[in-house]
């Protein structure tokens, strides 16, 4: 449980004081908040064995952030650990500075053993979860953390102030160094080895040996309503949640609030973060949180395992609690239920109507999905199908992150070789994407590839999902911006069939979405903030297969519309 001292008021004394008060809310009332994270090894123990992983602080998961909007933030970052790392503010808007939004080679070089860089951002016009994690191959597997941000001060939640707030954060376990998985796979080009155990706030639960001692037990009140807050911080899968015997009512994903709605079950991709409202309305008791995947490649292999935590009612008599330890578990779906996801996803709306630009500048239709690099000769280095090595691309095109100097500052420092602007509005050739795809268009040409967008302009974008492999769901997201997320189907878009279908009026807002599998969805936004943007799958394998590529926003006109300069500790290549 994670309580703020000084949230949305509840009294309807000091609701109607505060209402007073809002009227003189002004830019005294932001706070900076100092922190300092240490990037280091710490031993940890899972599943009867203890490991040593890389953490903050010595945390896992590690330290819970809260501020409000319009608050700043500064995190000087230490690295003591082995890695070279970066740190990602995940969903933070960060107006034109790129240099605080982290993604390794994209906007920063890493932060090397030894090093220190101190991120300096300010969250501008957002409330809800984010979260925050590394950006650095596979090191978010334990380098992560929730982001919570509060309205400013004297404005209130747009649904009843819950009694108490508790952040969940899913996860993935591994037996062996995610980053000795890694490792592994680029060098014998097939798939990695799964996880072990899915976790909810760092642990396994109940359904693991050597785990029910340290399950996560909440505790609540009868008749209390509780703010859950989730984020999906799993490297490389999209989960099922339920709670047992009770209903969930979603307020908000991705920082945007949403009309309410109830549901027993709620899919969430890695990188998303859903908040939902639970009511202890049942008999005082112990109920099971569990999570489970949702997995859409067929023939793929997954972690079919169920990680539980505990919703326990305080009421609950010792006498009770001694004569039975029966704890309800709730019905999830199957793994492969594509139709509760899909109603799931429909069900998301704004509150009310959404600014979504109607006169488009920039039309662009992305094919995502996997790919294989044929091999000329047998090699332990092509150990993928047929023996083949795995890729990943968007459009044709499979990302390769330099090394010499990041995107972003050989383009503030005007340096050229480093990324070329040249990449490709639409696939170099159309064919049926969710069809049989000839085997001749499975293997892309890698490039370090941006899109330039002028400041300002209307840009939709429509992500196709290709049998390429497999058709699957690719969780995507986009740094550095919101955007709402107009249309969503299956098979191959079509403008004239699928644009008149697009919800205009009252989209959600989201800073990651999938694509249903061997479908598309479509997502417009306006190029507001200017620097280089990575846009990526945020399941972590396919990222490292080159499934992303940059946007690259130019300038507008006076300082609020101009990139601000890099800070002087910006780590150096």
């Amino acid at each position: 449980m994670h309580k703020l001292i000084d949230k949305p008021n509840q009294s309807c004394l000091l609701i109607a004081l505060s209402v007073v008060l809002a009227s003189l809310v002004s830019f005294s009332d932001a706070e900076v908040h100092y922190h300092e994270f240490v990037i280091q090894a710490q031993p940890v123990k899972r599943l009867c064995r203890t490991h040593k992983i890389i953490t903050v602080n010595g945390q896992f998961p590690g330290p819970v952030l809260e501020v409000r909007d319009g608050d700043s933030l500064v995190i000087k970052t230490t690295n003591i650990a082995q890695y070279n790392v970066t740190l990602h503010w995940h969903g933070v808007r960060q107006i034109a500075n790129p240099w605080a939004d982290g993604p390794e080679y994209v906007t920063q070089c890493p932060i090397q053993p030894g090093g220190t860089y101190t991120y300096r951002f300010t969250i501008q016009k957002q409330e809800g979860t984010l979260w925050w994690h590394a950006h650095s191959k596979w090191l978010r597997a334990t380098v992560y953390g929730a982001l919570i941000i509060y309205p400013k001060v004297g404005l209130p939640y747009p649904f009843p102030t819950p009694n108490q707030e508790i952040p969940i954060l899913l996860g993935e376990w591994f037996e062996r160094d995610p980053m000795d998985i890694l490792r592994q796979a680029l060098f014998t080009g097939a798939a990695p080895n799964v996880s072990d155990a899915y976790t909810i706030n760092g642990q396994p639960g109940d359904f693991y040996r050597c785990s029910s001692q340290e399950t996560a037990v909440f505790s609540v009140e009868s008749g209390e309503t509780v703010l859950l807050r989730f984020v999906n911080a799993a490297l490389n899968q999209e989960l099922f949640f339920a709670v047992a015997n009770h209903k969930l009512t979603v307020v908000g994903v991705d920082a945007a609030y949403t009309k309410p709605f109830t549901t027993s079950v709620v899919m969430i991709a890695p990188g998303q973060t859903t908040d939902v409202l639970l009511t202890a309305d049942q008999s005082p008791s112990r109920y099971y949180m569990a999570a489970s995947a949702y997995h859409t490649a067929q023939n793929a292999a997954f972690d079919n395992t169920t990680a539980t935590a505990i919703l326990e009612y305080k009421s609950e008599s010792c006498s009770a609690r001694r004569q039975s330890s029966r704890v309800l578990v709730p019905q999830l779906p199957a793994f492969n239920d594509t139709a509760t996801t899909t109603a799931f996803t429909a069900r998301l709306r704004s509150p009310s109507k959404v600014s979504v630009p109607n006169n488009i500048d920039e039309n662009l239709f992305f094919t995502v999905g996997l790919g294989l690099i044929n091999c000329l000769l047998p090699s332990p280095n092509c150990q993928g199908p047929n023996g083949t090595r795995f890729t990943a691309s968007i459009n044709n095109v499979s990302f390769v992150l330099p090394t010499a100097l990041s995107v972003m500052q050989a383009y503030y420092q005007g340096v050229s070789g480093i990324f070329s602007a040249d990449f490709p509005p639409i696939p170099p050739i159309q064919f049926d994407y969710t069809g049989n795809v000839s085997r001749g268009l499975w293997q892309p040409v890698g490039g370090t590839k941006v899109y330039k967008l002028k400041y300002g302009s209307a840009v939709q974008i429509v992500m196709q999902d290709t049998n390429i492999v497999a058709t699957e769901d690719h969780p995507m997201h986009l740094h550095g911006y919101q955007f709402s997320v107009v249309g969503a189907g299956f098979g191959n878009f079509d403008a004239a069939r699928d644009t008149p279908t697009f919800n205009l009026v009252d989209p959600p807002v989201r800073n990651t979405i999938g694509t249903p599998p061997g479908g598309w969805v479509a997502i417009r936004f306006v190029a507001d903030n200017p620097g280089v943007w990575l846009m990526h799958c945020h399941l972590d394998s396919h990222l490292v297969w080159g499934l992303a590529m940059c946007f690259l926003v130019e300038n507008g006109e006076g300082d609020q519309q101009t990139v601000i300069p890099p800070p002087p500790d910006l780590p150096q290549c």
